[in-house]
């Protein structure tokens, strides 16, 4: 399943954002429902007049030419006051932002703004004006429940980059876990409902009532009467994390459940064919769930809710992946599970955590990529984002020779425990020069070792080749089928280095 993200772009077309496993670009993403004669007015003041537009200027880094950055794309989105004087919105209509200016409801002014807080994992932001005066006489929206499926949602805010606020109108349409296009590697709560896309409604308040009870988000790209939003429990985990000033994000338990449906398997594990309990099936090194639970482990419950056979728990008249129990907690809070072990029932607590181990794997924002350039050759890390640059995830990765470069960043931990290194570096490419021509690699390449050093991160690219002392650099490849080696002159490469960076005009050698 593919989700989009597309911003409101001055001028230009809509960036399309997809998401598949690990890999997602971004953009500003927008949600409208249709409908008319709507009133959202309160007794004291309209609820709409809480709701903003945001204008951002952002510029996005080149991660296969990592010291350059595309040129300032403008885009715009929509938030909503809330308590404290703030702005709530999506995290992707921020990202990368170099201004963002604030455009008040029925008001002509500019408002400079700057990001407090961004939760890209679960893509929520928010906002301060430079001058939090400049909003002391607006109510802020409060937040309500959950909507059940089949009730009827409101959405305003500014589609299609329009300056006049749109309201629209959808039904609820069924709730479950969904991958968050803008993270790309992270699943939550999400409400789906039939609505449209458009751009410029990122980030805008979902009502019933008067009360907000989720934040516009995404699409699915090519299917009809589909959008989703950010519900208040998400919402609600986001705005509680950054009371402290610090945001550290949902919790990971790091497990995978397997189903367990088959009567003849439950009697070999001796459980009731009750319908209760999922299998775990793997555990992450070092996530929370394997300080507890063991492979084979049946989870019965977690958190309080009870575990289907279907790895499902019921919450709130819906039935969602388990997941859901997991990213309750705050991170440092215990959760309880209840598993079926050896044949007994055993109560387990988890202390969770946030996790950030597969960052590469997922889409990065706001941090330039990180590179190190030495005699022409550009090494970075290996990561989603360097991956976008070269095709689009999941269909032409591998007839554009990328199988490998896919491997590394997204299979092989998880096939060989312990043999993944921190930080895959890639040489991304080679500036042209008389002392790297004798190349046969030109990129697009996993650095094994460098002078025998194994690379785990891209400070060893740096340390290897400057302590180095030996008459070559010796350097080893890995692609699809066999190791490559590759070497350059150790004297004849120092001597070019400074005048490799002159001829292409790259002021730093690294960013690291």
């Amino acid at each position: 399943m593919k989700y989009l993200l597309c911003h409101a772009s001055g001028g230009k077309p809509p960036v399309t954002v997809v998401a598949r496993r690990g890999a997602a670009w971004f953009g500003a993403l927008v949600l409208a429902w249709c409908g008319w004669g709507i009133s959202l007015r309160a007794e004291d003041a309209a609820p709409e007049q809480a709701v903003v537009q945001i204008l951002t200027y952002s510029q996005v880094p080149e991660f296969d030419a990592p010291w350059r950055f595309e040129p300032v794309r403008h885009s715009a989105g929509t938030g909503f006051v809330i308590a404290g004087g703030r702005i709530l919105t999506n995290a992707h209509v921020i990202a990368w932002a170099k201004q963002i200016l604030v455009r008040r409801y029925q008001d002509p002014r500019l408002l400079t703004a700057r990001v407090v807080f961004a939760g890209h994992d679960c893509d929520l932001a928010v906002l301060e004006l430079e001058e939090p005066a400049q909003l002391a006489d607006v109510k802020p929206l409060e937040f309500g429940e959950l909507p059940t499926v089949q009730s009827t949602v409101v959405t305003c805010g500014y589609p299609a980059g329009g300056d006049q606020m749109s309201f629209t109108r959808g039904v609820v349409s069924r709730i479950e876990v969904q991958p968050y296009a803008h993270a790309g590697n992270r699943a939550l709560l999400a409400v789906q409902t039939d609505a449209a896309i458009n751009p410029g409604n990122s980030g805008g308040p979902v009502f019933q009532g008067n009360k907000v009870v989720g934040v516009a988000f995404q699409g699915i790209p090519g299917l009809q009467n589909a959008g989703f939003f950010i519900p208040p429990e998400v919402v609600e985990h986001f705005l509680k994390d950054i009371a402290d000033g610090h945001y550290d994000g949902f919790p990971q338990a790091g497990l995978t459940l397997e189903p367990v449906q088959n009567p003849a398997y439950r009697r070999v594990l001796g459980l009731a064919d009750d319908g209760r309990g999922a299998r775990v099936d793997s555990l992450r090194a070092g996530g929370p769930a394997a300080r507890g639970l063991r492979p084979d482990d049946v989870l019965l419950e977690a958190g309080g809710y009870p575990v289907g056979s279907d790895g499902m728990i019921p919450y709130q008249g819906n039935r969602v992946a388990v997941g859901v129990a997991f990213q309750q907690p705050q991170a440092g809070e215990v959760l309880r599970l209840s598993v079926f072990r050896e044949g007994k029932t055993l109560d387990v607590d988890v202390n969770m955590e946030a996790y950030d181990g597969d960052r590469l794997a997922g889409s990065q924002y706001d941090q330039p990529p990180r590179y190190f350039i030495y005699a022409g050759l550009i090494f970075t890390p290996l990561s989603a984002n360097y991956l976008e640059t070269l095709g689009e995830p999941g269909r032409d990765y591998l007839w554009k020779g990328l199988a490998e470069l896919t491997y590394q960043l997204y299979h092989l931990e998880a096939e060989s425990p312990g043999s993944g290194r921190v930080e895959p570096v890639v040489l991304c490419g080679i500036l042209p020069h008389a002392v790297n021509a004798d190349l046969s690699v030109r990129g697009r390449v996993v650095v094994n070792r460098i002078n025998g050093v194994r690379i785990e991160r891209l400070e060893d690219v740096r340390r290897a080749l400057l302590e180095n002392q030996g008459a070559r650099h010796l350097f080893e490849f890995n692609n699809p089928e066999h190791g490559i080696l590759e070497a350059i002159d150790r004297a004849a490469a120092s001597a070019a280095h400074t005048e490799i960076l002159r001829t292409y005009g790259i002021v730093s050698d690294q960013r690291l």
